[in-house]
C-alpha cells in the first residue's frame, strides 16, 4: 500500500507539472494561476501546493525535468571522440536541431523559457542558466574553430572567438524564429544549410557530408 501511495505522489506530481507546461505555453508564466493549473490537471490547488511551495517551485521543476537544447549540445561537445572538429561542430549541431524539430516536451520548454516569461528576480536562475549554458557551447565552438582552421591551415577571417559568437547566434536565431513561426520551415534542413554557408564564408571545408 505504501509503494502503491508513493508512486501515486509521482504520478499526481508529474501530472501537475505536464499540466503546468501546457497552461504556461498558452497563458504565459505570470498569468497563468495555480488555478488554472489545478484544472487542467484535473487536481486541486491543494494538490499543488502538497507538491510544490508556489507557481516559481512548479517552474522550476519543470525546467528541471528537460535539459534546453544547447546544454544537449554541450553534452555532446563533452563526449565527442570525433577526430574530425568541423565535422563534430556539425554533427553537434545537427543534434541540437534535431531535438527542438522532433521533441514535443523539450521544444514546448525551450518556447516557454524563450517567450512566456520574464526575467525577473524571481526568474534569475533561469536566466543564469541560459548564460551558462551559452558561454559553455560558445567556449566549445570556439576550440573546435581553432583545432578546424589548424588542421586545415587555414587563417580565420575574424578571430575563432568572434566566429564562434556569430555560429551560436544563428543557431539560436534559427530555433527562435523556428519556434515564432510555428515551425513554418524545415528546421534541420535549413539549419543544415545555414550553418554550412556560415562555415563556408568562414573558408573551412565542411565536405560533402550532410548535416541531417
Amino acid at each position: 500500500m505504501a509503494r502503491r501511495t508513493k508512486e501515486d505522489a509521482i504520478a499526481t506530481r508529474s501530472g501537475l507539472i505536464d499540466a503546468a507546461e501546457v497552461v504556461f505555453k498558452e497563458k504565459g508564466v505570470s498569468r497563468a494561476s495555480l488555478g488554472d493549473i489545478a484544472q487542467a490537471a484535473g487536481a486541486t490547488r491543494g494538490a499543488i501546493y502538497w507538491h510544490f511551495k508556489d507557481k516559481v517551485d512548479l517552474f522550476a521543476a519543470m525546467m528541471e525535468r528537460v535539459t534546453l537544447p544547447l546544454e544537449q549540445g554541450y553534452g555532446e561537445f563533452e563526449c565527442s571522440t570525433c577526430p574530425d572538429p568541423v565535422q563534430r561542430l556539425r554533427a553537434v549541431m545537427a543534434l541540437v536541431l534535431r531535438n527542438v524539430h522532433s521533441d514535443e516536451r523539450t521544444r514546448r520548454v525551450f518556447e516557454i523559457a524563450l517567450y512566456k516569461v520574464e526575467y525577473v528576480s524571481e526568474h534569475a536562475d533561469l536566466r543564469a542558466r541560459h548564460i551558462a549554458a551559452a558561454e559553455g557551447f560558445t567556449r566549445k565552438l570556439t576550440g573546435d574553430l581553432v583545432r578546424a582552421a589548424d588542421m586545415q591551415g587555414l587563417n580565420l577571417p575574424i578571430s575563432a572567438a568572434d566566429a564562434a559568437v556569430g555560429l551560436h547566434a544563428l543557431l539560436d536565431g534559427l530555433i527562435r524564429n523556428w519556434i515564432l513561426a510555428d515551425g513554418r520551415f524545415d528546421l534541420p534542413v535549413v539549419g543544415a544549410a545555414s550553418i554550412d554557408a556560415y562555415l563556408r564564408g568562414l573558408g573551412l571545408s565542411v565536405g560533402d557530408g550532410r548535416l541531417v
